[in-house]
């Protein structure tokens, strides 16, 4: 009875102190006290008798058991994380592996199926997430690579793979921005990477330009437009006899297949006004079009010659544009 004694003592102490912050509301505060007095009462216990005493408060002695046994909670965690065995961890990379071998011969959805098993056995493991978004990308699920680098990542956040493939899924979604973070955290932990290197450029450069200058394959439509050398070209192009008479045999070869099925002229070829043979719908535009594409052809010989740099420009826009996987493997 005396350790319970002791024990009620230092739980009455440890509401007097508690009493004495001055922190607690008046009806707390009256709360305590009655707790107090029924303990004192219950225990045959007061606080004046000193013999009851120990060594360490009540708080003192709770820190020092919780320090030596963590939360239940943390113990499961910890428990969750090693319950693999060796035998699983073999198997699990062995489906890994196959996995591999299935993105070298670009078996993409074959990858998917053994990373998702290897997954199942051995969820801890962040390669096997970062791998599986590798395939996904692939197939063009962006979405599902991006839940799988999350994952990654939570289990391994110093994994610079991991950051680079969220990069290139998040790219592959317009989310450019998005991207560049993750592209400069990859290269923290990855500075000599020149693939990050390159796809942090690209994504860089596709945030700063608008979504007009965006089309055409990447090329800047805008600048080229406001380029007099260009617009020079074009206005002579256009300007060219030749090709007004291109495109205007275009417009009237259109316009008469259009119209072609309401004369008298029965199926298939027949004969027009002044006795011309009436071409099929289409034909005259054909042998047009040629034309049209043999004076494209002459137009960017004319650029090369006159203006060579601007070639060079529009090159190196259409160039580079798509951020690359490189040539890694999977680890």
């Amino acid at each position: 009875m005396t350790d319970h004694k002791r024990l009620a003592f230092s739980i009455i102490q440890f509401l007097h102190d508690q009493l004495q912050s001055g922190g607690l509301s008046s009806g707390a505060q009256e709360s305590l006290e009655v707790a107090v007095q029924c303990l004192e009462t219950a225990f045959e216990v007061s606080t004046d008798d000193k013999s009851l005493a120990v060594a360490m408060t009540l708080p003192e002695i709770f820190a020092s058991a919780t320090a030596k046994h963590p939360p239940e909670s943390q113990v499961n965690n910890n428990a969750s994380q090693n319950f693999v065995s060796e035998e699983q961890r073999v198997e699990a990379e062995t489906l890994k592996t196959e996995g591999n071998d299935q993105m070298k011969v670009e078996n993409f959805s074959a990858a998917v199926e053994f990373y998702s098993k290897a997954i199942a056995i051995n969820p801890d493991n962040a390669v096997y997430y970062c791998n599986r978004a590798a395939a996904y990308s692939k197939l063009g699920n962006y979405a599902g690579a991006v839940q799988d680098c999350e994952q990654a990542i939570g289990i391994d956040p110093n994994y610079s793979k991991a950051y680079g493939r969220m990069g290139l899924a998040l790219a592959s979604l317009n989310k450019h921005t998005e991207a560049v973070g993750y592209y400069k955290k990859a290269l923290e932990l990855d500075p000599d990477n020149d693939s990050y290197k390159i796809n942090l450029k690209i994504a860089e450069e596709k945030m700063e330009t608008s979504s007009p200058t965006a089309g055409m394959g990447g090329v800047d439509l805008a600048g080229l437009l406001s380029n007099p050398g260009f617009m020079n070209m074009a206005s002579s192009l256009m300007n060219n006899p030749q090709v007004q008479q291109m495109m205007s045999g275009m417009m009237s070869g259109a316009y008469g297949g259009m119209g072609g099925g309401g004369g008298g002229g029965g199926s298939g070829g027949g004969v027009g006004e002044g006795g011309r043979s009436a071409a099929a719908p289409g034909a005259a535009g054909t042998g047009d079009l040629s034309g049209l594409i043999q004076a494209g052809q002459q137009f960017a010989q004319q650029m090369q010659q006159q203006n060579p740099e601007l070639i060079e420009q529009l090159r190196s826009q259409i160039r580079n544009r798509t951020p690359s996987a490189g040539n890694e493997e999977q680890p």
